[in-house]
């Protein structure tokens, strides 16, 4: 049986090795092989992303090599793929090969859309790239007071960013002594904090209480560059002197360009994780359209459950168990204190009072994801 794995993020990466480990009797007697196909030979740590754009990362820090984090027994490529024929089981790849397969999972991520919103992507700055996230922390060095708004879109990766971001800059300023100089202000667009009701109850009085304030129902229409302003749709403004955005996100454009699902997000059972319709696709984290959280904790929950059942299909022909939408993210929440959200398709989160040990838990985290990316937590 040839199983592919199309993506070397956390949610391939994770896979690719929890089916090594399960089906070592069977790659070793050649009844099975893995193939990984990947756009890059380095693997990003991208929650590291949101440290580096505050000066507390460095970039060096975000990368390992991919083949190094992967079981020996994985076939590696970097050649992402451009066209997939799903009918004849098999795609093609920009370097003109093509690889078949019994079975294919599809995890190629999301990638963010600012240029949607006039004027977001020239005049506000975001973190989801090594290069973006050095731009912010250069102009964050650089500003030395007044007005800056935090705009929020949706959906977006990393459910839990746009609070951290925000948290985080009170700590940044605050450490500069500047913090009395700098206004920060918060847009969302629906009637609350975030879209977690739990999240946004928890989240709203930790802002009153640093003077972060906030208006929900902010949907972004345009930024005016010149003027400094960014208005909603509602036909509200908020002036800004640092415009800082997470904006909204779609699927890989190769997902689109195949027709596999609207926006990039490819129709996927919420239990079984297979793709609408077919049997021999599945798909996991950014990469679904499923109504949770695009995190890498999804990713690899979701890993660890498909994991399980492909291993099964392949030793007696049927799946063993359904993925229950477990998700958990830390919440960084300022002054080295930090909260976190667990929650399922069935338990909404409850987020505790933020503590300094949960703040150090993610911190040894960030130092122990490679453990977890070549399956050894």
């Amino acid at each position: 049986m040839k199983v592919l794995i199309v993506g070397g993020g956390m949610g391939g990466t994770i896979l690719g090795n929890n089916l090594a480990r399960r089906l070592g009797p069977e790659l070793r007697a050649g009844k099975v092989s893995i193939t990984m196909l990947s756009a890059s030979d380095r693997h990003m740590y991208q929650p590291g992303l949101l440290y580096l754009a505050v000066g507390r990362m460095m970039p060096d820090e975000l990368y390992r090599d991919q083949r190094s984090l992967l079981d020996p027994s994985i076939e590696f490529h970097v050649d992402p793929v451009e066209e997939f024929q799903l009918d004849q089981k098999q795609v093609r790849t920009a370097g003109g090969r093509t690889f078949s397969y019994d079975i294919i999972v599809i995890a190629t991520g999301s990638r963010p859309v600012a240029h949607e919103i006039p004027g977001l992507a020239e005049n506000a700055l975001q973190f989801y790239t090594e290069a973006d996230a050095l731009k912010m922390f250069k102009a964050l060095q650089g500003f030395k007071g007044g007005n800056v708004v935090i705009a929020v879109d949706v959906p977006h990766k990393c459910p839990m960013a746009p609070l951290e971001i925000t948290f985080m800059l009170h700590d940044y300023f605050n450490d500069r002594g500047l913090r009395d100089k700098v206004k920060l202000h918060y847009t969302y667009p629906i009637g609350r904090v975030h879209t977690l009701e739990n999240v946004a109850k928890w989240a709203a009085p930790e802002m009153d209480r640093l003077g972060i304030t906030y208006e929900t129902f902010f949907n972004m229409k345009e930024v005016d560059g010149a003027g400094r302003i960014i208005r909603s749709e509602e036909g509200t403004e908020a002036a800004y002197d640092l415009l800082i955005t997470i904006p909204s996100h779609r699927g890989m454009e190769v997902i689109e360009k195949n027709g596999l699902g609207e926006n990039g997000w490819i129709p996927t059972h919420r239990h079984r994780l297979n793709m609408e319709g077919r049997d021999d696709v599945f798909v996991l984290g950014d990469t679904t359209n499923l109504p949770i959280s695009k995190a890498g904790s999804t990713a690899h929950f979701e890993a660890e459950a498909l994991g399980e059942n492909i291993a099964a299909m392949v030793k007696i022909g049927a799946a063993v168990r359904d993925y229950d939408g477990k998700v958990f993210c830390f919440i960084e929440a300022g002054g080295e204190r930090a909260t976190y959200a667990m929650f399922d398709y069935r338990n909404p989160p409850d987020p505790k009072p933020p503590t300094r040990t949960v703040h150090w838990f993610k911190v040894a985290y960030n130092k122990l994801y490679w453990s977890t990316a070549r399956g050894l937590l």
